[in-house]
């Protein structure tokens, strides 16, 4: 299997990429804003996505969105091909592309909406935490992505406050200076069994 960054190439993947999302949700039965093949070539083009190969054979997908001049990131239209699920790949993919996106967007807090539990525990081991939405972008194009989700009516009447989807984010700041506590925690922790044992030696 191999997993890369989508280029130019992989445009002929589009309209598969697009109608598998479409076709997921409504097996599943739950709600998903619609994507396009012009919206997921356009998300290749710009090396915003990365795909999933088994030689020429599509296995599966996903794309970077970013909102509010970068200050926030998405990861969206997580995708794995009938065939090859349960085997592990939908990890594997979303792995890449958080690296990915810390890597192109390194300030950028990266958040996601979701209805699947599966993602839920991929993004908590990511570093994800379960936030409100009022935690995520303001930028109304994100919301506007929602338009053709079947439970935007709830999203709306609820002022953008919740829905259906749960939110999670991970914030390089907060995960930064949570090291910093681990670390500078761990670094007393040694100082202190070096003196107690010290001590010990010299009685």
């Amino acid at each position: 299997m191999n997993i890369v960054i989508a280029g130019k190439s992989h445009i002929q993947y589009a309209k598969q990429i697009s109608e598998l999302i479409a076709s997921s949700a409504q097996v599943r039965g739950t709600g998903i804003a619609r994507r396009t093949p012009a919206y997921i070539v356009s998300k290749i083009e710009n090396k915003n996505a990365v795909i999933a190969l088994d030689g020429d054979v599509f296995a599966g997908f996903c794309y970077i969105e970013v909102w509010g001049h970068s200050k926030y990131v998405a990861h969206s239209g997580l995708i794995v091909a009938p065939e090859y699920r349960g085997k592990g790949l939908a990890k594997a993919i979303k792995t890449k592309i958080f690296e990915y996106s810390r890597e192109k967007y390194p300030d950028a807090k990266v958040f996601g909406i979701t209805t699947g539990l599966p993602v839920m525990k991929i993004n908590y081991e990511l570093g994800y935490k379960p936030v409100t939405f009022s935690e995520l972008t303001d930028d109304p194009d994100f919301w506007k992505g929602c338009q053709t989700c079947k439970n935007y009516d709830v999203l709306t009447r609820t002022d953008h406050k919740m829905c259906l989807c749960t939110g999670m984010l991970y914030d390089p700041q907060a995960d930064a200076e949570e090291k910093t506590y681990d670390n500078a925690v761990m670094s007393r922790l040694n100082k202190i069994k070096q003196s107690l044992f010290l001590n010990k030696k010299k009685a």
